[in-house]
């Protein structure tokens, strides 16, 4: 049976950059090492509304990356 370990998890704030001049939906991407592997994700996203709010760019949406590791 395969034991999955967490190793680390990253947090990614995307914003919306407006248009580009064809029309295209233009984001941003700012990512954040280190976070707590035990963060539930309303903490995680109280976290990100509190950056999001230093920015100027509006927030569109929060990812959560998890690094894991499969052993046998």
């Amino acid at each position: 049976m395969a034991i999955e370990t967490l190793l680390e998890t990253q947090l990614s704030l995307v914003f919306d950059m407006g248009v580009d001049e064809n029309g295209k939906a233009k984001t941003k991407r700012k990512s954040y090492s280190n976070v707590k592997t035990s963060a539930t994700p309303d903490q995680l996203l109280q976290a990100a509304q509190a950056i999001a709010s230093l920015q100027s760019a509006p927030l569109l949406y929060v990812e959560r990356n998890d690094s894991n590791q499969i052993n046998a």
